[in-house]
C-alpha cells in the first residue's frame, strides 16, 4: 500500500510544496482539536493548551524526505527551548515525479536533558556570535559566508549534534539549524522503527492517503 500526498504535482519553484504543511493541518485537526496557529512565528506550532491527550506538552510538527535532515528552524530559538515538547516528524518518499508518499512517522517526547546534549557544548552567547557574523552588513555575501563557515567549523561549534547551517544570499541572512536523519533516531528515536513503511500510523491512526486542503504559493521577490 503507497500512502499519498495528495495535491502535489510538479510546480514552479516559487510554489511551495504543501506536503509539510498539509502534514501539520491534519495533525491538528486529527488531535489537537482543529488548533489554529496565530501566525507562523509563534513559539510552538501546538501550545500545551492545546494537547490535552497526548502528554499537555507543546508541539512540534516537522515533515521531511526520508533519510535527510530535519529542519529544525532558527537556531538561536531552538537553543532556548527549556521544556518538555512532543517533535512529531513526518518521512516522505518521491516515488515518481507526479507523487510523494510517507514512509515513516514518529512522534518522541522530548525532554530539556536531551535537547541540550544535542547542542553540546555550544551556548547561547556562541549562537549569538555566529549569528552576528551572519547578519554583519558590512561584510559582502562572500566574506560572511567564509568567516561563518571557518567559526562554525571550530570549538564549540564542532561540537554539536545539531548541525548549524547559516543561511546568506541576497534576500535571506539567518542562521538555521538541522538534525540528520540517523542522529534523530540515535539519540531522539532510539527504540523507534525506523525502516520504510507501506502503512504509517500517528497514536494508531493511519496517516491518511489525501489531505483536503491547497498548497501555499509564495510570489517571487519584488512582484
Amino acid at each position: 500500500m503507497v500512502v499519498l500526498l495528495g495535491l502535489l504535482s510538479p510546480a514552479p519553484a516559487r510554489e511551495v510544496q504543501s506536503h509539510g504543511l498539509l502534514f501539520e493541518k491534519w495533525l491538528r485537526d486529527t488531535f489537537f482539536g482543529g488548533y489554529q496557529p496565530e501566525g507562523y512565528t509563534q513559539k510552538w506550532d501546538v501550545p500545551a493548551s492545546a494537547n490535552p491527550n497526548h502528554g499537555c506538552i507543546p508541539v512540534n510538527p516537522k515533515a521531511t524526505q526520508y533519510g535527510t535532515s530535519i529542519g529544525l528552524g532558527d537556531a538561536i530559538r531552538q537553543h532556548q527551548i527549556n521544556e518538555p515538547f512532543l517533535l512529531i516528524v513526518g518521512f516522505w518518499q518521491q516515488p515518481t515525479p507526479e507523487q510523494k508518499c510517507w514512509v515513516n512517522v514518529q512522534a518522541v517526547r522530548i525532554e530539556p536533558s536531551s535537547w541540550r546534549q544535542l547542542w553540546g557544548k555550544v551556548s547561547l552567547a556562541d549562537l549569538i556570535k555566529l549569528d552576528a557574523i551572519i547578519k554583519d552588513h558590512s561584510l559582502t555575501l562572500e566574506e560572511a559566508r567564509e568567516q561563518a563557515k571557518r567559526l562554525k567549523a571550530q570549538e564549540p561549534y564542532a561540537s554539536a549534534l545539531i548541525s548549524l547551517n547559516p543561511k546568506i544570499d541576497r534576500s535571506q541572512r539567518r542562521l538555521q539549524c538541522s538534525l540528520s536523519f540517523d542522529r534523530f533516531f540515535a539519540h531522539l528515536a532510539k527504540n523507534a522503527d525506523r525502516s520504510i513503511q507501506s502503512q504509517p500510523t500517528l497514536f494508531s491512526v493511519p496517516v491518511p492517503a489525501k489531505f483536503s486542503s491547497t498548497p501555499r504559493v509564495i510570489e517571487p521577490v519584488g512582484q
